[in-house]
């Protein structure tokens, strides 16, 4: 009887694990170049939590952590990075990167105060013919779900400057979105990390809730 209640159990697990891999999620990028890649540890959580309440989306409650030359990759529809040091992607990985927002994938890149040269460099390397241009105020990213009119919201301080977001488009459609000088995830975080005041915290969420639903609504 212990064995069949054991093996039950093991069965509903593993259906539970089953469903959640399922649903759709956020994929972490694991990068190379010895950035934190891992920092913010209960963004994202915080974050699809949010999305599963707020929306009909059908979204997991944990992320999964990806690799570009992980066979995970093709699974996420949404992929966010972040970090406060050097990003380095591999040439096979700059050609799978582009190859996957070409096909419908999505990239958030959130400075974290400290990736900001070698994003920019690598991303470069993604798409050397086009550059990062500002992402213009009445994109649909701003308005999607929640209303930006202003544009992506500040979270910490910075250097003290303006909170800005560019973008890279392939067809008109934004595949990639970096959010700099805002530490917008950090707005994801667990209420008594940073000690953010609640309406921040709640404009980081709101904004991160636009970029998910943008991702996997937007059509290729």
């Amino acid at each position: 009887m212990r064995l069949l209640l054991f093996a039950l159990s093991l069965t509903a697990t593993s259906t539970a694990l089953a469903q959640q891999d399922a649903l759709l999620t956020i994929g972490r990028l694991q990068y190379d170049g010895g950035g934190d890649w891992y920092g913010n540890p209960s963004s994202v959580t915080n974050l699809l939590e949010a999305i599963r309440e707020r929306t009909a989306l059908p979204v997991a409650n944990r992320e999964r952590v990806v690799r570009l030359d992980g066979p995970g990759l093709w699974d996420v529809p949404f992929l966010h990075m972040t970090g406060h040091g050097n990003v380095h992607f591999s040439d096979e990985e700059v050609l799978i990167l582009r190859q996957y927002l070409e096909n419908g994938g999505f990239l958030h890149a959130d400075d974290n105060y400290g990736m900001d040269e070698s994003f920019r460099q690598e991303i470069a390397r993604i798409f050397p013919d086009q550059p990062l241009v500002e992402v213009p105020l009445e994109h649909d990213v701003y308005h999607i779900f929640y209303e930006f009119p202003n544009g992506i919201p500040k979270v910490h301080e910075h250097d003290g400057l303006p909170a800005q977001a560019f973008g890279l488009f392939v067809n008109d459609r934004l595949v990639v979105f970096y959010s700099y000088q805002s530490d917008l995830s950090d707005g994801w975080e667990d209420p008594d990390v940073h000690g953010d005041p609640g309406e921040v915290r709640e404009a980081a969420v709101r904004m991160g809730v636009n970029l998910f639903v943008y991702a996997v609504t937007a059509v290729p």
